[in-house]
């Protein structure tokens, strides 16, 4: 697979703080690839790195085989975290004023369209709502038809409804052959999107791998969860299990579904009276919570 991205050992501070301290990766053409990780974790600056906004102090960058500010700006698309177009434009002249920059722009309407905005809406931006506005920034960075697309926290502010109708677009430019380079705090959506993930804390790359990888790794055991009627600090005996008491509730660790009926008549002749059950997979989340504590030096309790 050709790399589309390439970081070699990058580094960027802001006097003392390291914000991105010796990241190494590679992003092969056509995949969608997602960085996740805490606040203040250098996501942000990493991508200024990578798309030429921001010089690092030392590493090397590559996109598209060139220097970022080398690269042809046509093929590149970019949608900053902090994007604040003039409020008194509407969504069709913000997106027709950048497809005016490129000789070989897509047509405005149709991909505010895409985006699920009306090109004949009069509105102006300042008076759209936070998802509305996001979709129009999200629109402006398409209009290039880019090779390479980066994209910052794309569904902030987003409703569930709106959030999906972006994805699908986003799904459609990865099977047409566009590289994707995702920031999120949003886990469904790494794990939905993202051919593979990379966890940034603390300004170093902690695990790469597909999400299913990740999972695997550090998700953890699929568990049981019993919802008691009280709170309480210690674990109930219940005879032939070893469960722990968390924020959830008690948890009955590496439980089978077929196994279920085994840990109510337990809890039944334990006495041990519960409100609700839910037997829970791992998911990204678990295993971004466990990476994220482990580079933090923080317990996490799942």
């Amino acid at each position: 697979m050709t790399p589309a991205v390439v970081a070699e050992d990058v580094r960027k501070a802001y006097g003392d703080t390291a914000a991105v301290d010796g990241v190494s990766l590679s992003v092969g053409e056509g995949e969608v690839f997602a960085l996740v990780g805490p606040n203040g974790a250098g996501k942000t600056t990493l991508v200024r790195c990578l798309t030429g906004t921001t010089t690092p102090d030392s590493g090397r960058v590559e996109l598209l085989g060139e220097a970022p500010d080398e690269t042809n700006d046509q093929r590149v698309g970019l949608l900053p975290q902090d994007f604040a177009p003039p409020d008194r434009l509407t969504a069709g002249e913000l997106v027709g004023y950048y497809a005016g920059l490129y000789d070989d722009a897509r047509d405005p309407d149709a991909v505010l369209s895409e985006v699920g905005l009306d090109a004949d809406n009069d509105t102006w931006y300042g008076d759209l709502s936070g998802g509305e506005r996001r979709r129009a920034c999200v629109a402006a960075a398409l209009v290039n038809a880019p090779d390479v697309l980066f994209l910052d926290e794309p569904t902030t502010a987003v409703d569930p409804a709106g959030r999906r109708a972006l994805w699908r677009v986003f799904e459609d430019l990865a099977e047409s052959g566009t590289t994707i380079f995702l920031t999120t705090h949003d886990m469904a959506e790494a794990e939905r999107l993202a051919d593979r993930v990379a966890l940034l804390a603390d300004g170093e790359v902690a695990a790469t791998g597909t999400p299913g990888e990740l999972v695997a790794a550090h998700g953890g055991d699929p568990r049981l969860v019993v919802e008691l009627p009280e709170e309480t600090e210690r674990a109930p005996a219940v005879p032939g299990f070893d469960p722990e008491v968390t924020r959830e509730g008690l948890v009955f660790s590496n439980v089978a579904p077929e196994s279920i009926g085994g840990v109510v008549a337990a809890l039944d002749d334990a006495g041990v009276g519960f409100e609700a059950l839910s037997w829970r997979e791992p998911t990204l989340e678990d295993a971004y919570l466990a990476l994220a504590g482990d580079a933090e030096g923080v317990e996490v309790r799942r």
